[in-house]
């Protein structure tokens, strides 16, 4: 019975040094620190025309507010609508701020193909933070929201986009001296995690808003730079 007992311990020694096949305990924390994921706001995407939304914007709406939608046609060609606003009874003009940039662990994090058998990780989220490179535009942008999706959603307003945090309204003109932290909802965190505990899968980073141009204010020129940074680590 000794005997036994000493190749049973000797057996389980000689299986933990070699591996035999198992995950070593060296592999289980790392740094899921990604590359940055930059994004524009570029005023010359809506393709606003600037005579049409003049236009637009001095429409009086109160007997027909239908009019607004088709006058925006004709003011804008991309991501844009028309609404009456209830309270000038003139038109509105809003340009949508819809952009996404890919993540894949497998690549951004190349480590993470140690452990491929795993089909998910523990994530931890250490911090989601932004910085305004470059700003010329010529308006203040409205509160903009961070979204994940799965890599086919592109669109903010799809059902699949999960949002997990807001970046404040960036003023007119101005950058950020230090990186800053995104406001995270309720379930922000959580949803970031769950797309990247199933690190295998590719997914989309987005950011969404609407700049919306009323009546005597200015139509939207130049644009903005920032960039996000996320931070993290993970386990098995």
């Amino acid at each position: 019975m000794i005997n036994l007992a000493m190749r049973v311990s000797t057996l389980l020694v000689t299986l933990a040094a070699s591996g035999c096949g198992l995950i070593s305990s060296d592999v289980t924390n790392f740094d899921l620190t990604l590359p940055d994921k930059n994004f524009t706001i570029d005023a010359t995407g809506w393709q606003v025309n600037q005579q049409q939304a003049d236009l637009l914007l001095g429409t009086n709406c109160s007997a027909q507010p239908t009019v607004c939608a088709s006058a925006a046609q004709q003011a804008c060609q991309m991501g844009c609508t028309g609404t009456c606003n209830a309270s000038s009874h003139t038109c509105d003009l809003s340009l949508d701020v819809s952009l996404y940039q890919p993540i894949n662990l497998l690549t951004e994090k190349p480590e993470l193909k140690s452990i491929n058998d795993e089909p998910v990780i523990k994530v931890t989220i250490d911090s989601v933070t932004y910085e305004v490179t470059q700003n010329t535009l010529n308006v203040a942008t409205p509160e903009m929201i961070i979204y994940v999706a799965p890599m086919s959603v592109m669109d903010p307003k799809d059902p699949q986009a999960k949002a997990i945090g807001t970046i404040a309204p960036v003023p007119a003109g101005t950058t950020t001296t230090k990186p800053e932290n995104i406001a995270f909802n309720a379930n922000g965190k959580a949803e970031l995690v769950n797309i990247m505990s199933t690190f295998k899968t590719p997914f989309n980073v987005l950011v969404g808003s609407t700049v919306v141009v009323r009546a005597g204010t200015p139509v939207p020129t130049g644009k903005l730079d920032a960039v996000v940074h996320i931070k993290g680590h993970a386990g098995l």
